[in-house]
């Protein structure tokens, strides 16, 4: 292969202060700063912790009644001298808060304090196997949490906050200031289990959850308060890579997808197999009996994201998904993120409405809507509804989404709201309306990074007139980079 001039730069800035000269690191430097796409900056590291600052109203006015906090987590720290990650889901977590009160916005953000990060930061250097990163025998890995990067997603228990992650425990935080209180350890003898990043909720505030362990899953069943009411373990019939998972208010549904756990090793993905002509599964348990299952097939996808599901009164199961054709983001995209140049493979996830009948059968309806991260009306988790929101506008070649968009499956109508190509919109939530009752009485609450202008924003979207676009935008001072999941506290 012939080096190019970057790549020679690049290897001469590796070298020792007694071979590369100052100006040669500089020069590379530049050339590789140049070389990155404007949304390179979705995986710009945070140095630090980010103090509690006021944003400023840039863009309408803000809605009377909302008032509470979005709490989002994500990769915030990718790359040290001694070592960086080589994938987007293996950066250390940042806990991001926007407190919203009194038509007042601000935003802060704060590392997950893990054993992961301190001996990395110790030693500054990336070492420790994760999704995608292989890391090497620096790492001190003795158990799931020593790993554990808790950078996915969020929950509210009581005045704390749980940072999620796919392969170990929650880390506690507090909600005021986000500090860390440790990993949570809701029984001894499952201490260290796998709690995913996406719980699902029934009408009365129980929890469950599930964490994998090959064919194996635990099920986990939490009181509203957040202890531990049960957790069961259950026989898959494959052992498939599971992100998300959903719930109706009377079944647990597990997406088995021909991404198949062959082998063990690091990164993750070095020992999953792609075998599509295998099918996907569809596992549904219930609730007040796990041992109660049945078994659906449906052609060969691929996901992460499930939307919440529902149970018609004949015994109808429906679901949405954010469905590709191939896990090629997941193991090559992500990659490309994280360089901040070249392009993503595959074409983008579009959602899709999965249907299981009484009768044993399985359709997979597939909209035209490209969109990832569907999130729905939080009062009707597990019951009958009409909407998704979603992230949309991203196309093939550039990746992540640049607006969003509602989808109504009642209609099969969809409505959406597009900034351009100068924004990189991020997961948005609904947030009822004081008092309201319907699904449109709404509010979305979502972050979008304005490449333009180099800085974090916060958008309010009316649900029933998402194409309107924003009633309210406040501005920060500072981008941070793209995070992964929130949820909104009130």
């Amino acid at each position: 292969m012939t080096p190019s001039r970057r790549s020679f730069l690049m290897g001469a800035a590796a070298l020792s202060a007694a071979v590369a000269t100052p100006e040669m690191v500089r020069a590379a430097a530049a050339l590789d700063a140049a070389s990155r796409a404007d949304w390179a900056i979705a995986t710009r590291d945070v140095e630090g912790d980010v103090a509690r600052r006021a944003l400023r109203l840039v863009h309408g006015r803000a809605p009377q009644g909302l008032s509470g906090a979005l709490y989002r987590n994500g990769p915030g720290k990718f790359r040290r001298p001694g070592g960086s990650v080589s994938h987007w889901f293996d950066g250390d977590g940042l806990m991001r808060a926007f407190r919203v009160e009194d038509g007042q916005a601000t935003l802060e953000a704060r590392f997950a304090d893990t054993p992961k990060r301190r001996w990395e930061s110790e030693i500054d250097a990336v070492v420790t196997p994760g999704f995608g990163t292989k890391g090497d025998d620096r790492a001190k890995v003795g158990s799931n949490d020593d790993a554990n990067a808790a950078n996915t997603a969020v929950m509210v228990a009581g005045d704390q906050i749980w940072a999620l992650w796919e392969a170990g425990a929650p880390l506690a935080m507090k909600a005021s200031d986000l500090s860390s209180q440790g990993f949570v350890t809701l029984r001894d003898d499952l201490k260290g289990m796998p709690f995913q990043p996406h719980p699902r909720y029934d009408p009365d505030g129980t929890v469950w959850n599930v964490g994998l362990a090959g064919d194996r899953a635990v099920i986990w069943r939490l009181n509203p308060d957040r202890s531990l009411n049960e957790a069961q373990i259950v026989r898959l019939p494959r052992a498939s890579y599971m992100h998300d998972f959903t719930a109706t208010d009377r079944h647990i549904v597990l997406v088995l997808q021909p991404w198949l756990f062959e082998r063990h090793g690091a990164p993750v993905i070095s020992g999953l197999a792609w075998r599509p002509e295998t099918g996907t599964q569809v596992m549904v348990l219930d609730k007040d009996d796990l041992t109660k299952t049945r078994l659906y097939d449906l052609p060969g996808f691929f996901h992460f994201h499930l939307g919440d599901a529902w149970a018609e009164a004949d015994g109808t199961i429906r679901f949405d998904v954010a469905a590709s054709a191939d896990p090629r983001f997941a193991v090559d995209g992500a990659r490309v993120l994280v360089e901040g140049q070249g392009t993503v493979p595959g074409d983008p996830a579009r959602l899709a409405l999965i249907t299981l009948r009484p009768d044993g059968r399985a359709e997979m309806f597939t909209s035209d809507a490209v969109g990832e991260f569907p999130k729905s009306d939080p009062r009707r988790a597990g019951l009958a509804r009409r909407l998704t929101v979603h992230t949309a506008g991203e196309t093939r070649g550039r990746p992540l989404p640049t607006g969003l968009a509602v989808q109504d499956w009642k209609t099969g109508r969809s409505q959406g709201f597009d900034f351009g190509g100068h924004q990189i919109v991020e997961e948005t939530v609904f947030v009822p309306k004081p008092g309201a009752t319907a699904e449109t009485d709404a509010w979305l609450v979502g972050p979008s990074i304005n490449l333009r202008e180099g800085r974090t924003e916060l958008h309010v979207y009316d649900a029933a007139h998402v194409d309107d676009g924003p009633v309210a935008t406040w501005a920060a001072d500072i981008a941070l980079p793209a995070g992964f999941h929130g949820v909104w506290a009130g």
